[in-house]
């Protein structure tokens, strides 16, 4: 590659990626929940690269209850959930969820985007620092797919109008 072309050629990048893709990016880097996994539902995926290699990735899905546990004013008409935030190294998650707020919740046309945080394994600053606001705790039965026990989850809110 020569100086013209790698001032001209973007160095970093936020665009749409198909799901099987996100998800194996999601196994690659060890996300603790795995790939995403919701049967027919509605999904948007968009990777974040560097150099055209990805470094960061997010999946947006419709909800998969009627509504959102402990805010029950969140349902599948107005809100779409960021079912998957993942990174290949520390800090690149926060800039991933900046652009997927900034660009693709906007263009998706729900007032309100929800993200889960496993209350074990995570402090919730991703979410905190970017200006979501915490609203209920939840907690999932098992998953009836691999037989994994249920988690506590903080339940982050974004708000279209914001």
């Amino acid at each position: 590659m020569n100086a013209t072309q790698t001032i001209f050629a973007p160095m970093v990048s936020f665009d749409p990626v198909d799901l099987g893709t996100a998800n194996r990016l999601l196994t690659e880097w060890s996300h603790k929940m795995g790939p995403c996994k919701r049967g027919n539902a509605v999904s948007w995926s968009h990777a974040l690269t560097h150099e055209r290699v990805p470094v960061a990735v997010t999946i947006t899905s419709g909800l998969i209850r009627e509504t959102v546990g402990g805010a029950s004013f969140l349902n599948r008409d107005n809100c779409i959930e960021l079912s998957r935030l993942c990174a290949s190294r520390s800090g690149l998650c926060r800039v991933a969820l900046r652009l997927w707020r900034e660009f693709v919740f906007p263009a998706l046309g729900y007032a309100y985007a929800i993200s889960y945080q496993d209350a074990d394994a995570h402090n919730g600053n991703t979410y905190r620092f970017d200006g979501w606001k915490r609203v209920s705790r939840s907690r999932s039965g098992p998953d009836s797919r691999s037989g994994r026990i249920g988690r506590d989850k903080w339940v982050w809110l974004w708000e279209a109008k914001q």
